[in-house]
């Protein structure tokens, strides 16, 4: 017995030893990091470099080979790489609140959780904030696995000059929670729309004489939640830690594998990264094979098309603008080709960004 407390201590020793040099190399690292920052400062370029982030995951990857699970290497270095960018200059992140939502998750995957995050109440006002300069970033949802697109993110381009510079996927699962943790509990259960719509199927079986309260968003439920015993909330798992609540059933989603699309809105776009995509706002004529003749310019020249979806202008009843996703970057010579034709034969033109595209 003896013996084995001692094996045990060693061990701890060497885990204790090891920490303190990862202590010392963080706090290496972060120093390299700010150095990096005042060259860029001089030089006027810009902190952020995915090309030099993505060179780095790849090679810690192959020199990883496997051994550390790869999914969490990924995420500790990327907090790591983040805090370190940050060192540069800080960052203040916009996104739908309040505190906890499924845009509070999504922008912690990208920026870690050394930004200053600033919860807002409307996607329209994300927008407006990032426009105005108020904050450096925002971040909103673009697309559901599911249900499809969120409207409101796509009528902010409509309205707003803005840029995207990342975009970020993540995987969404829903748990039913309120203060108690028990079904009986329920009289009432709330919810964003988007997750209320993902959940229906499991609602109406197993609530289904239970109304339900659209809000703003999740964060906005789980506080209700937090306040009134009565209600149930669809929320995130970060919500159940912040407003101290109790799961009552996890994975409410009709359907696996539900992931949810958002989109990083800045000011200017980043370099390239090597893996890219390309978004534009367009008007078509009206005229007859408009559409078409726009999809031809992206086939002769091999250009992958990604997504197109069709938004109608508020204002001109019966007319609509075109959102189009694209691989490649803007600096590419065949996108660039392809964008100035396109140009020359649309109503309305507008480069919405590129940015590197979100890891699968």
């Amino acid at each position: 017995m003896a013996q084995t407390q001692e094996s045990l201590k060693d061990i701890r020793n060497e885990i204790d030893a090891i920490d303190t040099q990862f202590l010392a190399l963080l706090k290496a690292r972060l120093a390299c990091a700010k150095k990096v920052g005042q060259i860029k400062n001089r030089s006027k370029r810009a902190k952020w470099d995915p090309l030099r982030e993505r060179q780095i995951f790849e090679r810690l990857l192959q020199e990883n080979n496997g051994e550390f699970p790869e999914q969490t290497l990924t995420s500790i270095f990327r907090e790591i790489i983040t805090t370190c960018r940050l060192s540069q200059k800080e960052v203040d992140v916009a996104y739908l609140g309040p505190e906890a939502t499924f845009s509070h998750l999504a922008g912690v995957k990208c920026f870690g959780r050394s930004a200053t995050y600033r919860p807002v109440e409307t996607i329209e006002d994300i927008f407006h904030e990032v426009e105005r300069g108020r904050v450096q970033y925002g971040i909103v949802p673009v697309e559901n696995s599911i249900e499809g697109s969120v409207t409101s993110s796509l009528d902010g381009f409509m309205q707003c000059r803005v840029k995207i510079c990342a975009e970020v996927q993540l995987e969404i699962s829903h748990n039913l929670v309120n203060q108690s943790g028990e079904l009986t509990d329920i009289k009432l259960v709330a919810s964003h729309a988007q997750p209320l719509a993902q959940c229906r199927q499991w609602l109406k079986k197993n609530l289904p004489d239970v109304p339900r309260q659209n809000v703003f968003s999740t964060g906005v439920a789980a506080k209700m939640a937090a306040d009134d015993p009565t209600v149930a909330a669809i929320a995130s798992s970060l919500a159940i830690k912040t407003y101290h609540l109790q799961v009552v059933v996890k994975g409410v989603e009709d359907y696996r594998g539900n992931t949810t699309r958002f989109l990083v809105l800045g000011q200017q776009s980043p370099s390239a990264s090597g893996k890219d995509k390309t978004s534009l706002l367009v008007g078509l004529l009206d005229r007859p094979g408009a559409l078409h003749n726009m999809l031809t310019i992206f086939a002769e020249r091999g250009i992958n098309l990604t997504r197109i979806e069709s938004r109608p202008i508020k204002s001109q009843p019966g007319n609509y603008l075109f959102f189009l996703d694209m691989l490649g970057h803007m600096n590419d010579e065949t996108i660039t080709e392809a964008c100035l034709l396109l140009k020359e034969s649309c109503s309305f033109y507008e480069w919405l960004g590129s940015y590197p595209q979100a890891d699968s």
